[in-house]
């Protein structure tokens, strides 16, 4: 072989070398970013659901409120830790409108966050679901 083809194909082995360890490097980034950018995400859907309640005329007090006795109602002895509005769901009317929140319990009875739905009927709210888990 003559030394131009080893010089080629050495310097095409150095950039194929190169072209890996960028990817993978990128790749790697993308990932640590990928927590991040979920947390964000989450945030700007609270805030969101926040900012959609007060705008449409909700008490977030009376919310809260009822979102707590119909977890207590369902979950006897488990103390929230924290209680976050999550989605809320204003349909034309009342009697379709939804609050949705992630419900954490406190030790002993933690377990991973409920997601529980509120119901609106007659301008009362009611717990329509609860679910386990994330």
């Amino acid at each position: 072989m003559s030394a131009v083809i080893v010089v080629v194909l050495v310097i095409l082995g150095v950039l194929l070398l190169l072209a890996i360890v960028g990817g993978a490097m990128a790749s790697r980034r993308n990932r640590a970013g990928e927590d991040d950018l979920r947390r964000r995400l989450r945030d700007v859907d609270r805030q969101l659901a926040a900012a959609t309640a007060a705008d449409r005329g909700w008490e977030r007090g009376a919310l809260d409120a009822a979102a707590r006795s119909a977890f207590a109602e369902r979950r006897p002895g488990a103390r929230i830790e924290q209680l976050e509005l999550v989605q809320v769901i204003d349909e034309p009317g009342t009697d379709h409108d939804l609050a949705i929140f992630r419900v954490t319990t406190a030790a002993p009875t933690a377990v991973p966050p409920a997601r529980l739905t509120l119901g609106r009927r007659d301008g009362a709210w009611y717990a329509a679901a609860l679910e386990d888990g994330e």
